[in-house]
């Protein structure tokens, strides 16, 4: 049967095919070869191996099959004399149109197939004729990032699957990626619900181009801007702030919530790092309470010195609930934002308080207070001041303290002239 096959040319069929993909172009040659080494191991066998050349190198695949020197027919490059001669040529014909499987796959997607992107696709035992979106799920499981940096990364795929499922590499251009904008667009998404759906495929196609599965030519990222607006971090008032604290509220689990923000306002905590406290997390330093904790999203170690920030005010609270346990023990995320709706109304506030707002109202205070924006990031965890910065918004009040010190310092400076406040601002 194998005596009227010929091995050095069962991939003729496949210039054809690249032909027609990609016009004139180097294709990789493959053949045969045994005993390389010129050695026998102790059973007498040598290795037979797939050589692939491609521009003037080589390089040699093992096909785990040995052979007895009488078993290889070097003129035929086939398995003769054995017992099982018509399997295993029929193995290592497969093994072939399988390394030529490969580098087809890779000239669909527009990448030049190399000796180095078949010898890495061999030994991860991958075939690279994957889908976008199989590559994709892959890439997020085997990842070491954080299951909350997955779920994203998830949800963005889950929309993108909406858009158009079954989308290959060689569709991800500048088109499409305005396409999935403009139906981001038409499905109510705001610009920045937006921008983090494009940053989140941009990362996806940055590991897909690190992978080799797509060439950094065809990268569709290079012209297409992703948009984003400044957007408004909403934060409470001290008298909003004042409004909470002294609200009477009789529901023992609402209570419980509004604790826990308010002791989040005057901390700067996330819902996830309050939610796992424990009473290790509370020490004393020269007699003094401090909160030591690792958060859980960044996993930077922050020291908060709780006696110093707002009047000891989150000790206040903490006093109430000798077991840090269960106060810790919040609802989920969704039902806790549900209670401080409904808190909010009580109250009287207009804004749409979230859990999170917390911690814009820590931030913002601070800044108030006169606390520099650099020590502002250390007690908020935050790795670039940058990001201290959007989380601090400026006060009215805050605008008029400032201006008023100017005004004294003036005044000290030029007792004879009196200045005012609007000396010092252009009314122009």
């Amino acid at each position: 049967m194998w005596d009227d096959v010929e091995m050095f040319h069962i991939d003729t069929f496949l210039p054809l095919i690249f032909s027609h993909l990609c016009g004139k172009m180097d294709k990789i040659r493959y053949r045969l070869v045994y005993n390389r080494q010129n050695t026998l191991n102790r059973q007498g066998t040598a290795l037979v191996q797939v050589e692939a050349y491609l521009n003037q190198r080589k390089i040699y695949l093992k096909t785990n099959v040995y052979l007895k020197p009488e078993c290889w027919s070097r003129e035929g490059a086939q398995v003769i004399n054995h017992p099982q001669s018509n399997e295993l040529n029929a193995m290592l014909y497969e093994y072939i149109l399988y390394l030529q499987g490969i580098e087809l796959g890779y000239w669909k997607r527009g990448i030049p197939a190399t000796l180095s992107l078949l010898k890495d696709a061999v030994k991860k035992k991958s075939t690279v004729n994957v889908s976008f979106f199989t590559f994709a799920k892959s890439a997020i499981d085997n990842s070491d990032k954080k299951q909350s940096t997955k779920d994203n990364l998830h949800s963005t795929l889950a929309v993108l699957n909406d858009f158009r499922s079954g989308l290959d590499f060689k569709d991800l251009t500048y088109t499409s990626l305005r396409d999935f904008e403009q139906y981001l667009r038409e499905k109510g998404n705001a610009v920045n619900t937006i921008a983090k759906h494009m940053r989140q495929l941009r990362t996806l196609v940055n590991e897909a181009i690190n992978q080799g599965y797509m060439h950094a030519d065809a990268y569709p990222f290079r012209k297409y801007k992703i948009k984003q607006e400044k957007g408004r971090h909403e934060f409470l008032t001290p008298d909003e702030l004042k409004k909470l604290e002294t609200v009477e509220v009789e529901e023992e689990s609402m209570r419980h919530v509004l604790d826990a923000f308010l002791f989040c306002c005057y901390t700067g905590l996330r819902y996830s790092d309050f939610c796992q406290l424990t009473p290790e997390n509370f020490i004393r330093v020269n007699g003094k309470r401090w909160l030591y904790f690792k958060s859980v999203k960044t996993g930077v170690e922050i020291r908060l010195p709780l006696h110093l920030l707002f009047e000891s005010r989150a000790l206040g609270i903490l006093d109430r609930y000798p077991d840090i346990g269960s106060f810790a023990a919040l609802p989920c995320n969704s039902e806790v934002n549900k209670q401080l709706r409904k808190l909010a109304g009580l109250c009287g506030i207009k804004k749409r308080i979230t859990y999170h707002v917390s911690r814009h109202t820590c931030a913002t205070l601070l800044v108030h207070q006169g606390v520099a924006i650099t020590t502002v990031q250390k007690l908020l965890g935050h790795t670039s001041v940058k990001t201290t910065q959007i989380y601090s918004e400026v006060l009215s009040s805050t605008i008029v303290r400032d201006l008023k010190n100017v005004q004294r310092k003036k005044v000290k400076m030029f007792p004879d002239k009196g200045l005012r406040t609007s000396d010092f601002i252009d009314n122009r």
